[in-house]
């Protein structure tokens, strides 16, 4: 997981509330051609700076097997025929985004998320694949949802 973030050189206000927006999806095969995993990127803007949690953040609400665990969700669909259809994978692509401090007085930050999500779903030979995609941060305020594009993978 790859997490890149910068400030703001003059104060601007952003809600409270995570704002994300797509960016991109890069495949990653691996060894034999296939698209195994990808790294998705997404930017970000939050206007109180709380977004991240620390190794040690694993007490209610973050702790383990609750919801706010994880501060970024990634929902996993298969399109069948145009139909998009939930699938739970294996292995999850929830995340925990690590902790961003700001050392100002303007907490509004902006930046840039890339995450590695695992792609290609072994029980599956469907070769069409994209993701919803949301963050939280530590006051619990949830992101606004986005979809990536249609990825086509190689099985």
């Amino acid at each position: 997981m790859l997490l890149i973030f910068w400030g703001c050189k003059k104060h601007v206000d952003y809600p409270i509330e995570p704002i994300i927006t797509y960016s991109s999806f890069t495949k990653i095969p691996n060894n034999t051609g296939k698209d195994d995993k990808g790294i998705l990127e997404i930017s970000f803007t939050d206007g109180d700076g709380d977004i991240g949690l620390a190794p040690e953040d694993t007490m209610y609400p973050f702790n383990p097997g609750n919801k706010y665990y994880y501060d970024f969700f990634v929902t996993y669909y298969e399109i069948h025929n145009g139909v998009l259809e939930t699938i739970v994978l294996p292995v999850s692509n929830n995340s925990r985004i690590p902790l961003v401090t700001i050392n100002s007085r303007n907490k509004s930050i902006k930046g840039v998320i890339q995450m590695e999500l695992y792609i290609n779903n072994p029980l599956s030979t469907n070769d069409s694949i994209c993701f919803d995609v949301s963050i939280c941060d530590r006051a619990l305020h949830e992101s606004n949802i986005i979809r990536t594009d249609t990825i086509r993978i190689i099985k």
